[in-house]
C-alpha cells in the first residue's frame, strides 16, 4: 500500500467539494454553512477511511479462522485470536453452550487477546439436540490447543462449554486451569470430573434459572480440591455470552437494563481469573458496550 502524501488532503477536500457544489445558488449564510458542513463531514470521513486502510485503527490482535477434523470425522471450525504483543505463551481455548456457537464467546476471547492473551474459540461439530456430548467436545478442545502448539492451556466455556472445558482439563497434563461461566452440569459428569481434577478450577454463575438447571454446577465447585466460584448478582444466563442474541433470551429470559453492565463486568473477572491462573499482569483491556443475545438450553 502506497503512503500517504502531503496532497491526500487536498484531493479528499476537492472530492468533497465536487459533492457539495450547489449549482447557480446564491452563496447566502445559510448556503455556505451547508457546503462547509457538507465538505467537513467528508473530508472527516474520507480521513476516517483512509486511516483504516493505513492500519492505525488496528485492534491489538489478530482473528484467523481456521478448520481441522475431529476423530469423529466432522470439521471443527475454529478462531485464533493473537495479540498483536503477547503476554503469554500459554492459550485460552474456549467452547459455546449447548447448541451455541464460538460467536457468543467472542467478547470474551476479544478481551483476553486485548490484554496479551492468546485466545482460540471453537464451534462443538459433535452435538446434537438430543446429546450434547461434553466428553467428545472436551477431546475437540483438546485437539484445537494441540493445533496451535499450545504448552500451557486454559479451557474455559459457558454453560454446556464449561463442562466441556471441565472434561478437556480432566484429560491434559498440559492444562493450568478452568474458567467455567454459569456452569451446567450433566448427570453428575463434573462433580466426578472435579474430584480427581488436578488444576484449579474456577468460575462465575448468575441467579438459579432453568436455564443453568438451577446451578447444579455448583456442584463440581464443591467436589473440586482446589475451586473458587463467584456469584454475579442478577445475571440471567444470556448475560454470561458475548454477545448472545434472541435465541438465548427467548428461551432463558429477556434482558433488563442492567444486562450490558453484567456482562462487562462478567468479562472484566473472567479476564481476572484467567490471568491468574496464567500468573501474568494483564496489559489493561478496557469494556466496551456489546450487543445482546442469546443461548439455548443446556447439557
Amino acid at each position: 500500500m502506497d503512503p500517504p502524501t502531503p496532497l491526500d488532503p487536498l484531493r479528499s477536500s476537492r472530492k468533497c467539494w465536487s459533492h457539495a457544489r450547489v449549482g447557480k445558488a446564491p452563496l447566502t449564510a445559510p448556503v455556505l454553512l451547508a457546503v462547509v458542513l457538507t465538505i467537513s463531514a467528508c473530508a472527516s470521513q474520507t480521513e476516517r477511511d483512509r486511516m483504516a486502510r493505513d492500519g492505525r485503527e488496528a485492534r491489538p490482535w489478530v482473528a484467523t479462522d481456521e478448520s481441522l477434523d475431529s476423530e469423529t470425522g466432522c470439521r471443527i471450525a475454529t478462531r485464533l485470536f493473537r495479540p498483536s504483543r503477547p503476554g503469554t505463551d500459554a492459550l485460552v481455548v474456549l467452547g459455546p453452550g449447548f447448541l451455541r456457537d464460538q460467536r457468543h464467546m467472542q467478547g470474551l476471547a476479544e478481551a483476553l487477546a486485548a490484554a496479551g492473551v492468546p485466545t482460540a474459540t471453537l464451534d462443538f461439530c459433535n452435538s446434537r439436540p438430543w446429546d450434547g456430548r461434553p466428553v467428545q467436545n472436551g477431546r475437540d478442545m483438546r485437539r484445537v490447543a494441540e493445533r496451535f502448539g499450545a504448552r500451557r492451556v486454559v479451557y474455559g466455556g459457558f454453560s454446556a462449554g464449561g463442562l466441556s472445558a471441565l472434561a478437556a482439563a480432566w484429560a491434559d497434563t498440559d492444562a493450568v486451569g478452568v474458567l467455567a461461566l454459569d456452569l451446567v452440569d450433566d448427570r453428575g459428569l463434573g462433580a466426578g470430573l472435579a474430584r480427581t481434577l488436578e488444576v484449579p478450577l474456577v468460575g462465575l454463575r448468575g441467579d438459579p434459572a432453568p436455564c443453568n438447571a438451577w446451578s447444579n454446577g455448583l456442584a463440581a465447585y464443591r467436589a473440586s480440591p482446589n475451586a473458587r466460584v463467584t456469584p454475579v448478582p442478577g445475571a440471567g444466563h444470556c448475560d454470561f455470552e458475548s454477545p448472545t442474541d434472541w435465541r438465548c433470551e427467548a428461551v432463558c429470559g429477556a434482558p433488563d437494563s442492567g444486562s450490558e453492565d453484567r456482562r462487562r463486568e462478567i468479562i472484566a473477572r473472567a479476564l481476572a481469573e484467567v490471568t491468574g491462573l496464567l500468573g501474568i499482569e494483564h496489559q489493561g483491556w478496557r469494556p466496551r458496550k456489546t450487543r445482546t443475545g442469546p443461548q439455548g438450553p443446556d447439557d
